[in-house]
C-alpha cells in the first residue's frame, strides 16, 4: 500500500526540500513571498533530522521489542516480532499488527489478540512517526496508561477491555492532534476528563458502557461528528453543541436531560431571599479621559494591524492566482454533460470523447501536481502521466465533481473522478480516510484503486463498470438492441445493493450515515449486470458547508424535520431506490443539488406510488415486459420499499430486517 503522509523525513534520503524547488521556479517573487520562502528554508535547515532510515529501523525494532516485553500472552499473537527482520519494509508491515509508511512505524493495530499486562507507553516514545494505536478487544486491566507521553497521536482505540478507575482530568492535555478516541466497554469511573472536551481537533469520541458520573463537559468545538456516552451514570443538561446528536448516544443515563432527550431540565431559579449582592452597574457618567485615550490608542493599533494583514493577504492571493494559471488539470474538457438532472442526460451511448492534451502541453516536470497513491498492493501500477496520455470519455459532471473514462495504453479502462468539494480536508485526514476505503472489500462495492491529493481538488481512480449506471438503464432511450431491464435483473440489482449497503454498515459502525449518497446514478452495473455502489462514505472528507446541498441523505424526512441524519437514513435512500427501480418513475430532480430536500414534491412522488399500488393501477414499469407470473413477488418488494420510506423514523425498518426481507423475494410467484 503506497500512501503519502506528512512525516518529516531524514535529510539523507536525498530529496530537495519543496521550498527549494519553488524558489528555483520563481523568477521575481514579491518581497513578501521571498521572506516566507526564506523563512521556510531556514526552518528546514535548522530542524531537519540527521539520522538515517537504517538507524530509525534499529530504534523501532528495539522500541517495539521493549514494548512487547511489557505484555503477556504474546507467544502466538506477536510470534514474528523478533530482531531477525525489521518491522517495516516500505509501506508493508513485516510484524503482526504493525502499520508502516515509507519504512516508519506509524501505527499499531493489536486487536482481538487476548493480550494482557501493562502497556508500556514509555517504550513507544522513540517511534517518532507513531500516529495511531488500537488495543481494542483484549484483556488489559487497571488504570488508563499515560498517553500524554505520545503527544502526536491522532487516533486511540482501547474499547472492549477491562480498564478501570478514574481518568485524570488533564489526561489528554497537550494532545492537540487527537481526532478519534474510543474507550467504550470498559470500567472507567469518575468524571469525563475535560481535557478531552478541549481537544481542538476531536472528531469522534465513544465512551459508552462505562461508569462515568457527573455532567457531560462543555465541548468547545463544533467539528465533533460522533459522540456516544450511553450506558453510564451521567447527569445534568446535555451541552448545546452536542444536542443535535442521535438520542441513542445519551441513553441509559438517568440523570441527563435536555435535547435531544425528551426529559426536560428543571432550571433552578434563585430564592427571593437570596442575599448575594448584585454585580455593580457601570455608571453612564464615567468619563475618565485617561481610559478614553488608552482605548483610542488600542483601537488605532488594532485597525492598523488589520489593514496590514489584509494587504499581505491580497498580495498572497494575487501571487497564488498567478501560479494557479500554470496548474495542470487532469482531463480538462468542455461542454461537460450532467448526469441525473434530465432524462436525456442519463443516456448510455450519448457521451463525448476527446484526447487529453499531451503532458508537455500541460505541465513541466518541475510542476508536477503530485503522485498517485495506490490502496491495493495487488494492482498493476500506473502513474499520472499515463492518465494524462489516455483518451478521456466524459461520463458526467455536476456540483459534486466530474467523471471521466480513461483507457490506458495497455487497454485497461478506469474511471477518474475529480472532486472540488473536498478542499477543506487536511492531507493526513484525507490519506487516512482513503486507506480506510481501500480496506473495504465486497463484490457490490466499486473498489477504489488509487487517489491523488491536491489542495484545490482530489482525484479518485476506480475500475470501469461496462454497463453504465442503473439510472441510465431506467430512464435512457430503449430499443430492440438496448431493451429495458427485466424483473429478474432488477431484483438481482436490488439484492446486490442491499448486500453492499449492509456491508458498509457492518464495517463502518462509527459513521452515522455509512453510505450517505445512495441513488440510481451511483449504482453501476458490471458486465454481468451485477450492481456496484459508488460515491460511498465520502461525507467525512467533504466540505461541511456543502454536504447538505449535495448528499442524498440530507434530502430525507428526518433531516427536514429534526436536522440530523442517522443510519436509518440510508434505509430511506434504499427505499427510494427500490421504488424508482420498480416503477421507472424519475426521482433525480428531487434528489439533486437543485432540489429543496424532503417536502411536498418528494413526499408526493412516494405517495403517488402508494396510491397506484393500493388502487391496482399500473404502477410497475412496463419496460420489464410480461410480469404476470411474478406480480406477487414484485408487490412484496414494492411493500418493502414503501416500509423503508416511512417518514416516522421509529416506524422505519432496521437495515438488517430490510436485507432479510429482500433476500426472501423470489423471481416468480
Amino acid at each position: 500500500m503506497s500512501v503519502e503522509f506528512d512525516i518529516q523525513r531524514p535529510t539523507s534520503i536525498g530529496k530537495i526540500p519543496m521550498g527549494t524547488q519553488v524558489a528555483h521556479r520563481l523568477c521575481r517573487p514579491p518581497p513578501s513571498t521571498t521572506f516566507i520562502i526564506g523563512l521556510l528554508l531556514l526552518l528546514l535547515l535548522v530542524f531537519a533530522p540527521t539520522s538515517s532510515l537504517g538507524d530509525d529501523q534499529d530504534d523501532a525494532t528495539k522500541a517495539l521489542l521493549n514494548f512487547k516485553g511489557s505484555l503477556a500472552n504474546t507467544e502466538e499473537a506477536l510470534a514474528n516480532w523478533n530482531s531477525s527482520i525489521s518491522p517495516c519494509n516500505g509501506n508493508y508491515g513485516n510484524w503482526n499488527g504493525v502499520l508502516c509508511f515509507n519504512g516508519y512505524v506509524w501505527g499499531l493495530q493489536l486487536e482481538k489478540m487476548n493480550l494482557r499486562g501493562q502497556i508500556d507507553v514509555e517504550s513507544l516514545i522513540p517511534l517518532r512517526a507513531l500516529r495511531t494505536l488500537s488495543f481494542m478487544s483484549n484483556s488489559f486491566e487497571g488504570q488508563m496508561p499515560n498517553w500524554r507521553k505520545l503527544g502526536a497521536l491522532k487516533s486511540l482505540f482501547v474499547s472492549n477491555n477491562q480498564f478501570s478507575g478514574q481518568i485524570p482530568d488533564d489526561a489528554f492535555n497537550g494532545m492537540t492532534s487527537l481526532k478519534k478516541v474510543y474507550m467504550a466497554n470498559n470500567k472507567f469511573t469518575g468524571k469525563i476528563p475535560t481535557s478531552l472536551a478541549k481537544s481542538p481537533r476531536l472528531l469522534e469520541l465513544r465512551i459508552e458502557n462505562n461508569q462515568f458520573t457527573g455532567p457531560i463537559p462543555q465541548f468547545r468545538i463544533d467539528s465533533l461528528k460522533l459522540l456516544n456516552v450511553s450506558h453510564n451514570q451521567l447527569e445534568g443538561p446535555i451541552p448545546a453543541v452536542v444536542s443535535k446528536m442521535d438520542p441513542s448516544s445519551f441513553s441509559d443515563n438517568k440523570g441527563l436531560c435536555g435535547k435531544p432527550l425528551e426529559t426536560a431540565c428543571n432550571v433552578p431559579f434563585p430564592d427571593d431571599g437570596d442575599d448575594e449582592p448584585d454585580a455593580p452597574i457601570p455608571s453612564p457618567l464615567d468619563t475618565n479621559p485617561a481610559k478614553k485615550s488608552s482605548a483610542g490608542r488600542i483601537a488605532i493599533i488594532v485597525l492598523a494591524i488589520i489593514v496590514g494583514l489584509l494587504f499581505i493577504l491580497i498580495l498572497l492571493l494575487l501571487y497564488r492566482r498567478s501560479r494557479q494559471g500554470q496548474t495542470p488539470q487532469l482531463g480538462q474538457v468542455y461542454n461537460e454533460k450532467k448526469i441525473g438532472e434530465t432524462v436525456a442526460d442519463t443516456q448510455i451511448n450519448d457521451v463525448k470523447v476527446e484526447s487529453m492534451p499531451p503532458p508537455d502541453q500541460i505541465t513541466k516536470k518541475s510542476d508536477q501536481p503530485g503522485k498517485l497513491s495506490f490502496v491495493r498492493e495487488e494492482r498493476c501500477k500506473f502513474d499520472l502521466q499515463d492518465l494524462l496520455r489516455a483518451s478521456a470519455e466524459v461520463l458526467g459532471s455536476g456540483k459534486f465533481g466530474a467523471s471521466y473514462k480513461a483507457v490506458l495504453v495497455d487497454g485497461d479502462a478506469l474511471v477518474v473522478k475529480r472532486f472540488k468539494q473536498m478542499n477543506n480536508v487536511g492531507r493526513e485526514d484525507f490519506h487516512e480516510h482513503m486507506r480506510r476505503l481501500g480496506r473495504l472489500d465486497h463484490p457490490n462495492l466499486l473498489p477504489l484503486v488509487a487517489y491523488l491529493y491536491r489542495k484545490e481538488e482530489k482525484l479518485l481512480v476506480f475500475d470501469y463498470a461496462y454497463n453504465g449506471s442503473l439510472a441510465s438503464h431506467l430512464h435512457g432511450k430503449h430499443s430492440a438492441e438496448l431493451p429495458g431491464l427485466d424483473w429478474i435483473t432488477r431484483l438481482r440489482i436490488i439484492k446486490g445493493v442491499a448486500n453492499g449497503l449492509a456491508y458498509l454498515h457492518n464495517e463502518l459502525p462509527s459513521l452515522s450515515v455509512p453510505h450517505g449518497h445512495l441513488k440510481s446514478s451511483n449504482v453501476l452495473l458490471d458486465k454481468n449486470f451485477e450492481p456496484l455502489l459508488m460515491d460511498y462514505t465520502l461525507e467525512p472528507v467533504m466540505n461541511s458547508g456543502q454536504i447538505q446541498q449535495i448528499l442524498v441523505a440530507y434530502k430525507s424526512p428526518e433531516y427536514a424535520q429534526h436536522g440530523r441524519a442517522t443510519k436509518k437514513t440510508d434505509v430511506w435512500c434504499l427505499g427510494v431506490l427500490i421504488l424508482e427501480t420498480l416503477t421507472g418513475k424519475f426521482v433525480a430532480k428531487y434528489l439533486s443539488h437543485h432540489g429543496t430536500g424532503y417536502g411536498a414534491d418528494l413526499a408526493g412522488w412516494i405517495n403517488d406510488i402508494v396510491d397506484e399500488l393500493e388502487s391496482n393501477r399500473q404502477v410497475f414499469d412496463h419496460e420489464m415486459g410480461n410480469t404476470e407470473e411474478c406480480r406477487g413477488e414484485m408487490e412484496k418488494l414494492m411493500h418493502i420499499g414503501i416500509a423503508c420510506c416511512q417518514e416516522d423514523i421509529e416506524k422505519r425498518w432496521e437495515l438488517n430486517e430490510v436485507v432479510d426481507k429482500i433476500q426472501q423475494v423470489k423471481e416468480t410467484d
